[in-house]
């Protein structure tokens, strides 16, 4: 295994947020970094040694970032596929693989591949027509949710349907007609009735080993990630169920560097699993402030050859996204919150507070949960946009 020594360059297909963090940490660990995003001066790019401008497909830019680079890895599983192979054709060193990001990035193949590990998921069955879909409603039933295959985040290509008409409505708007596709565009997905939603972080080395961080807790307003906690509040077997599907997972996929995988908390304390993201993940920001080791840190060693570090919790935490609310662009009370030691603040440089954008979080370190909620909960108060 070949170690990708401090001072060398890390490429990021991706210019956001989670780039963004992630360099701050490589720069930090003494690595270079450049990125590829269509938006001038992206969060990444305001942080990195260089921003190649272009597009995600396209390919004289990503064949430039992979000569410029000494391993190549992505912060979202959106960008195409097809760009993965183009660099891995060229023999550059790519974290995690494209065969990894095929799976990841279509919902269809991603339930399938977890599915067949025997690991339990909501049921759920393919479209590729209308037909299909009205078949799905016989078999599965309602209230359904149904996801286009490819191209969804923070609960876009999503809709929570309860009738055949309305699914056959949207369905309809996704381009599903009455002639079967060739592949299907979307997956009718049934609806659980679950009463916590957790996610776990995974890492895993080229040597196979696997690391798995704290369970978290989260609540999702308007389909968007609002809080996290963590430790999660759940019994001590529904958290050994959740780390065993993170190692399995990690261990099938065969996947270099740090995953999350998105789970179901079931009445009857079974664990469902919902998605999976081959990248840090918004649930795991905590980790910058509350653990040893962040995820970005644990992600830059595992694609860098290096060895990676046992996660540990120095203390409970709660991390809020700060939103936009389209009332203005400048974010007022930030010195009321950092009055509070315990209070960390995380901005990503953007310039525009568009409505339900991401343009930060917080993180509360407190002595338990229930402190940290409280301080949370203050600092939602006196933050807001003007």
């Amino acid at each position: 295994m070949m170690i990708i020594e401090p001072g060398r360059t890390i490429g990021v297909l991706g210019g956001g947020q989670l780039g963004r963090m992630l360099a701050l940490e490589a720069k930090r660990m003494g690595y270079r970094v450049i990125t590829v995003d269509p938006e001038p001066d992206s969060p990444c790019g305001q942080v990195a040694d260089a921003q190649i401008v272009a597009a995600y497909d396209d390919r004289e830019a990503i064949a430039q970032l992979g000569s410029r680079s000494d391993v190549v890895t992505y912060e979202f599983e959106n960008v195409p596929a097809v760009s993965v192979r183009w660099l891995e054709a060229e023999g550059r060193r790519v974290h995690p693989s494209s065969t990894v990001l095929a799976i990841t990035q279509n919902r269809w193949r991603e339930k399938t591949f977890v599915a067949q590990l025997g690991i339990g998921v909501p049921s759920f069955r393919a479209i590729a027509s209308l037909e299909d879909g009205e078949r799905a409603a016989r078999e599965i039933g309602f209230p359904a949710v149904l996801k286009t295959v490819s191209g969804g985040y923070d609960g876009k290509g999503q809709a929570l349907v309860r009738t055949v008409e309305e699914a056959l409505a949207v369905l309809r708007r996704w381009g599903v007609s009455e002639k079967a596709s060739a592949e299907p565009v979307a997956i009718w997905e049934q609806w659980v009735p679950f009463i916590k939603e957790v996610s776990m972080l995974g890492v895993r080395d080229e040597r196979g080993a696997i690391l798995t961080y704290p369970l978290v807790e989260n609540t999702h307003v308007e389909n968007i990630l609002d809080t996290s906690i963590v430790p999660a509040r759940v019994a001590p077997e529904v958290e050994e169920e959740a780390r065993r599907i993170v190692h399995a997972i990690g261990e099938h996929l065969r996947i270099v560097g740090v995953y999350c995988v998105e789970m179901f908390v079931l009445g009857d304390g079974r664990v469902l699993v919902n998605e999976i993201a081959p990248r840090p993940h918004n649930s795991g920001h905590y980790t910058l402030d509350a653990c040893l080791v962040s995820q970005f840190e644990n992600h830059v060693r595992a694609i860098c050859g290096l060895p990676i570090a046992p996660p540990q919790l120095r203390s409970p935490a709660v991390m809020v996204n700060v939103l936009g609310d389209g009332s203005g662009h400048r974010l007022i009370g930030v010195e009321r919150i950092l009055e509070d030691p315990r209070v960390r603040l995380h901005l990503y440089g953007k310039k525009e507070a568009r409505p339900r954008r991401k343009l930060g979080h917080v993180t509360v370190l407190a002595e338990d949960v229930a402190q940290a909620l409280a301080v949370a909960h203050r600092v939602r108060q006196q933050l807001r946009w003007g």
